[in-house]
């Protein structure tokens, strides 16, 4: 029972091989099969529940996979819509929203005036939203490659308003009018969609409403090596709640469900896009795997017939922007859920709530984390006491437990025989030490992964050097102290007799510095913060019993 110590970081190096291996899984580059190029693409939806209107489930196929094969970006003529969160892009062909920059995120500190762009119609790394009508006869219902009218070129939310439309019209000789109108609002990253249909053809129209989203697989090796986080489809339905949809998902079948309500997306480190339908509509969510390594998400709505001389309007959501939990909450249920904590939501959450009330104190996101730091640290004093007491009591026995080394030398069976008996005489339970530090580490886990999810310590500042807390530390001020205090928590901690261990021992501290040296900035200062305050602890508990033995 002398390697106490070691056992404990050997478990913490396996959970940190652990969390590797998971990203490694769930994130990292996966190999690509080759995808070919042909004239023709596979239906993305399934075609026999499109219903009984004459010639629509082919139409319908036609309409849903039809896009550029060439690697070209998207040329259409747009409109530009600016409101007080988001410069948007809309093509003229379909109505499709095709750039989306966010202007209150930059892409980089040293850029502020370049704002990020999320979705993206250029030839790589393209994103876009597209959205349409699927009618009996494909000639009279506008799908994503009809072309629309608008009265004017850019639309822009005026100083005091709250609401801006943007309205895009698609006429049939039939007597057919569509308008596809958009609506915004000051301070929300959703938008409302209508498809207004007007039916003067004389005779019955029918249609279903469509959405998709259309990604590139990102490039292999893009981002942090070591920090990989996923980039495809989620979807949120009644049955199954959330679930992820990868490309890698894609490639092996397509998405073919019915349900309720839900909604889907196309989601990625810190943003996303996504498609809410009306709460309560049944709805259809497919996929399909395009050619030129580029995927979509989508689903459709239940035939509609509109009487001639009627008119009806389609409505739906599309969320575009950062993962702000408490706005996508908000837009629907379970949108929140893209900031994905796993297997550890029920202990994240309240955590993240908590982050959330230090920074709204403190009005700095570092601040936050260290006080968020002393906040955990206190609740688990008593477990973490009973542990340093326990390596105290270790540590006192050092000389003793190196003297029964030099005399049984490598009989081990008389060895642990004569420390058990040592460790009952002097009441001693070595794995009282473990079983606290255990108890904790899945609220450190869940600590871990909200550090990482939170969009807002994206180019969130700290102090001095540290400008954004989610890089990592330009100087590496941080991991270096990390592994410093490593070291003098190792001092504190009785040595283990065995000269390998202690060897090895040594050596943790070094690895675990170059490895942190690559995290975000925030996560290490937790972790800085968490040592100094246990050395604290560990010093002032360890001189009380050195004090009372002497």
């Amino acid at each position: 029972m002398d390697n106490i110590r070691f056992l404990l970081f050997g478990a913490l190096a396996l959970l940190l091989l652990m969390i590797w291996q998971a990203w490694q899984r769930d994130y990292g580059p996966q190999l690509q099969p080759p995808v070919e190029t042909t004239s023709s693409i596979t239906p993305s939806i399934n075609t026999d529940t499109l219903g009984t209107v004459p010639n629509i489930q082919a139409k319908a196929s036609n309409a849903l996979t039809a896009v550029p094969q060439a690697m070209e970006e998207i040329t259409t003529p747009t409109i530009k819509i600016t409101t007080d969160l988001l410069d948007i892009e809309v093509g003229t062909q379909g109505g499709d929203i095709l750039n989306v920059y966010l202007r209150d995120y930059p892409l980089s500190l040293k850029t502020p005036d370049v704002k990020f762009k999320l979705l993206n119609s250029g030839a790589t790394n393209r994103f876009i939203a597209q959205s349409g009508l699927i009618g009996s006869n494909k000639e009279t219902a506008p799908t994503h490659e009809a072309i629309f009218q608008t009265s004017q070129q850019e639309y822009r939310l005026a100083e005091g308003e709250d609401t801006l439309e943007a309205v895009l019209t698609w006429q049939h000789p039939s007597g057919i009018i569509v308008n596809k109108r958009y609506i915004f609002k000051r301070g929300s990253y959703e938008i409302e969609l209508r498809h207004e249909v007007e039916n003067s053809s004389g005779q019955n129209w029918a249609a279903r409403e469509y959405h998709q989203l259309q990604r590139s697989r990102p490039p292999e090796g893009e981002g942090n090596r070591l920090l990989y986080t996923y980039t495809g489809s989620a979807i949120y339905t009644q049955e199954g709640k959330y679930e992820k949809y990868s490309f890698e998902d894609m490639d092996d079948a397509a998405l073919n469900r019915d349900t309720t309500g839900g909604w889907i997306s196309m989601i990625q480190h810190y943003f996303l896009g996504a498609w809410i339908p009306p709460a309560g509509e049944k709805t259809h969510f497919y996929s399909n795997k395009l050619s030129n390594d580029r995927y979509l998400v989508g689903m459709y709505s239940p035939l509609v017939t509109v009487a001639d001389g009627k008119r009806y309007e389609f409505t739906s959501q599309l969320f575009v922007g950062p993962k702000l939990q408490e706005e996508m909450g908000n837009a629907a249920q379970g949108l929140e859920l893209t900031v994905d904590y796993g297997w550890l939501t029920v202990l994240a959450k309240p955590i993240y709530w908590l982050l959330q009330q230090m920074y709204s104190i403190f009005q700095n996101w570092g601040w936050a984390i260290i006080f968020l730091t002393i906040i955990i640290k206190a609740a688990f004093f008593k477990l973490s006491e009973a542990s340093y007491k326990s390596m105290a009591n270790m540590r006192k026995l050092a000389p003793r437990m190196k003297a029964l080394k030099d005399r049984y030398g490598d009989d081990k069976a008389k060895m642990n025989q004569a420390t058990m008996e040592m460790y009952k005489k002097e009441k001693i339970n070595p794995l009282s030490g473990c079983l606290p530090i255990m108890v904790q580490i899945p609220v450190f886990i869940a600590l871990y992964w909200v550090l990482l999810e939170s969009v807002e310590l994206r180019q969130a500042p700290f102090i001095l050097w540290l400008k954004d807390l989610s890089l990592q530390d330009p100087y590496y001020v941080l991991p270096v102290i990390m592994a410093a205090s490593m070291f003098v928590q190792q001092k504190l901690n009785p040595a283990p007799v065995d000269p390998m261990q202690a060897k090895i021992m040594l050596s943790l501290p070094f690895v675990f510095g170059i490895f942190f040296a690559f995290f975000p900035s925030g996560l290490v200062l937790y972790w800085v913060v968490n040592n100094l305050i246990s050395i604290t602890q560990q010093y002032i508990i360890t001189r009380r019993i050195e004090q009372a033995a002497s």
